[in-house]
Parts: C-alpha cells; sequence; structure tokens
C-alpha cells in the first residue's frame, strides 16, 4: 500500500456548511447571525469593549 491509494473511509468527511448564501435554506439571509448588534457586523475588533 502506497501513499497515493490511502483515502478517509466512507462518510468520515463532510463538506463545509456554506452560510449566507440566499434567503432559502437554514443559512441564509442572516445567516445564523440574528438580526443587528454587534455579533450580526463583519468587522468587529478582538477584544473590543464599548
Amino acid at each position: 500500500m502506497k501513499v497515493h491509494d490511502l483515502k478517509p473511509p466512507a462518510g468520515s468527511r463532510k463538506r463545509a456548511q456554506r452560510v449566507g448564501r440566499g434567503v432559502g435554506g437554514r443559512r441564509g439571509k442572516t445567516a445564523g447571525r440574528g438580526h443587528k448588534g454587534q455579533k450580526a457586523r463583519s468587522k468587529v475588533r478582538v477584544g473590543f469593549e464599548p
């Protein structure tokens, strides 16, 4: 058996969840961030406190 013959077992690798792609489906529109608020913004500095 060589390195190029190896492959992961069936069902062990899942596709990454693509979020924020259209309004349909579970992860569309607000993409799990809710509405407004600091956590809904795209850029928040690490360790920022108002």
